[in-house]
């Protein structure tokens, strides 16, 4: 008796119905944010926005043997920024050679609920840029030369880091329960307007599983707001009133400090 062979459309079928299955047992992030937009007002020094997780499973979700572990990374708006390492010429430093990179954020977090080591292998976490080892690798554009581009990404993030901008928090996502987490995200006082994308990773026993994004903006409001609008579409007004206000107080404080 001859046995009958499977057809190639047979074979495809199978395929997309073993790969519809897998993909009802996988888990997914539902995410949400204390707040899309945070305003930047006359007396703003920071800021805080909240993310809140929950792990959504069903009937048929496979049970994992390890915890959940969750990984949220933020970035700021993109940027040129150019790198200038000093050089010593007697007894003063000066600029020597220079790098500019395109792109780089101008904010950057990286949260997550256990050691980097704990979560992800050193080649995940690199390929996702998670912490600041793997952004070191990926952060901005640039034209490779002569194999220095290490050193100027080094002294970028470096520089970032010293200045506030570029923060990791081994401890920084804390799970409520076992399926639901949070975590602030802290703004300082001089980080940029623009928009914040978020990037929520959930992982077990090292494999990803799960990822979702959101973002937020940070907008300037009212007078800061008139006045950054002001300084960027007029900008000789701008200049002309910024002018003749040092002038005038400069007048005034010459007339209340005179001596008779």
């Amino acid at each position: 008796m001859r046995t009958a062979r499977p057809s190639p459309i047979g074979l495809l079928a199978l395929l997309a119905c073993l790969l519809a299955a897998g993909a009802v047992r996988a888990e997914s992030i539902v995410t949400s944010l204390s707040s899309h937009q945070v305003a930047i007002t006359s007396n703003y020094a920071g800021s805080q926005v909240v993310l809140f997780g929950a792990i959504r499973r069903d009937a048929q979700t496979i049970s994992r043997t390890g915890p959940y572990e969750a990984a949220v990374v933020v970035r700021g708006p993109p940027q040129t920024v150019t790198v200038r390492l000093r050089e010593e010429m007697g007894v003063v430093w000066i600029n020597g050679e220079q790098q500019k990179f395109a792109n780089v954020p101008a904010f950057y977090a990286a949260l997550t609920s256990a050691p980097l080591d704990e979560i992800a292998a050193p080649a995940l976490r690199d390929r996702l840029a998670i912490g600041l080892d793997g952004l070191v690798r990926h952060v901005g554009d640039t034209v490779e030369r002569d194999g220095r581009e290490a050193l100027f990404r080094e002294s970028l993030v470096r520089l970032k880091r010293d200045a506030g901008l570029y923060v990791a928090a081994e401890r920084g996502v804390a799970f409520v329960t076992p399926e639901i987490f949070r975590a602030a995200i802290v703004l300082p006082a001089d980080a940029p307007p623009g928009n914040y994308e978020v990037d929520v990773m959930l992982f077990s026993g090292g494999a990803m599983l799960a990822r979702d994004r959101t973002d937020f903006e940070l907008v300037k409001i009212g007078f800061e707001q008139r006045i950054a609008a002001l300084a960027e579409e007029q900008s000789l007004l701008y200049g002309l009133g910024t002018a003749g206000t040092a002038v005038f107080l400069g007048w005034l404080a010459s007339v209340v400090f005179r001596r008779d």
